[in-house]
């Protein structure tokens, strides 16, 4: 398959300069076609030959779209509990709920996390020695901002759903609001016995870890149903030490995004040999090496919560991911390249 692939490269390459009268080193006349496969994804590329030392290389990789499952627990209450505490306490107002409203809610949640970084590179070779197998090498990538998504499964839709349904009547019952108004202008309020309940236990959310320090809200939350403003920019959403459990947006859904700097300059080595030693022009060969993104990538929630500096104690399932993503100020390169020699030198 990757023969092929190369060899239709080269004859599109290839045609129609084969009358053409090429030097030995001559730019854009001397080019091998490359696919690669490595840590930055799957990628092609086209390398100019400028001289026997010298080398540039333009090309596209993209990391495949695979899904990545992280589990979470859903909590009520923001008070630190042991897991049997948890589990009691969820299940009781998990039935009060669909006494309510007719909705199950799980206690467990599955968020997909997806990698969509792909990148433009141009990068140039110097091969210091005899042989010119080994090469140095330095350039830059160029690609998409956002380089990650996760969001809740669809077969979560439903328990989120009931979850914000038990946020709202929450809500209600600790604001001693209607939660609902009549044609005639009369207010309908929950029963004192459910509101007490509600008040008692406090919200429901994903517990995703503890909060670092202070947050505040940084824009007024409204309520979508009646217009009123719930909290105001400013106000104090959780003190440092408090649960941080992830409620779903307005829509139903919890999501997260991972984004980091366009521009990446990469430093590297590598080595190129023989693939085939009937046909030189099959070259095999790797590249190891670092992308220094400036700076770690930031890792925010639909909420605005960043993880990887506003939360810590994280889950299991999210914090292997924001291990990563701290250390990923530097991003290790590990490619193989796989080359074939487009036209023949004259």
């Amino acid at each position: 398959m990757i023969r092929s692939t190369l060899t239709l490269l080269a004859a599109l390459a290839c045609f129609g300069a084969q009358a053409q009268e090429t030097q030995t080193y001559k730019p854009f006349k001397n080019l091998d076609a490359g696919i690669t496969v490595g840590t930055t994804g799957i990628g092609v590329e086209l390398t100019s030959h400028l001289s026997p030392s010298w080398d540039v290389r333009a090309g596209f990789t993209m990391e495949p779209r695979v899904n990545v499952n992280m589990n979470f627990h859903v909590q009520v209450g923001d008070e630190q509990q042991t897991e049997k505490q948890r589990e009691t306490k969820f299940n009781k107002m998990a039935t009060a709920l669909y006494d309510l409203t007719g909705y199950k809610v799980d206690n467990k949640v599955v968020m997909e996390g997806t990698p969509k970084m792909y990148n433009f590179k141009l990068l140039v070779d110097f091969k210091p020695f005899h042989n010119k197998r080994w090469h140095v090498t330095t350039g830059f990538f160029i690609g998409n901002k956002e380089i990650a998504y996760a969001e809740n499964s669809k077969e979560d839709m439903t328990s989120l759903v009931a979850l914000g349904m038990y946020n709202h009547l929450y809500d209600k019952a600790t604001n001693l609001e209607p939660y609902y108004i009549t044609g005639d202008g009369s207010y309908m309020y929950l029963p004192d016995d459910v509101s007490e309940k509600l008040a008692n236990n406090g919200r429901m959310g994903l517990h995703v870890g503890t909060y670092k320090h202070d947050v505040y809200y940084t824009e007024d939350v409204v309520d979508n149903l009646t217009g009123d403003v719930i909290h105001k920019a400013g106000d104090l959403k959780a003190k440092a030490g408090d649960n941080y459990n992830m409620e779903p947006d307005e829509n139903g859904m919890v999501w997260a995004k991972a984004k980091a700097n366009m521009f990446k300059p990469y430093l590297g080595f590598g080595y190129m040999g023989t693939l085939d030693k009937h046909d030189p022009r099959w070259k095999i060969g790797f590249d190891a090496g670092a992308l220094f993104w400036g700076g770690s990538p930031s890792l925010k929630t639909h909420d605005g919560t960043d993880l990887l500096h506003d939360v810590t104690n994280l889950k299991q399932g999210v914090n292997n991911y924001v291990k990563i993503f701290k250390l990923a100020k530097v991003m290790p390169v590990v490619e193989l390249r796989i080359t074939r020699t487009l036209c023949k030198k004259k």
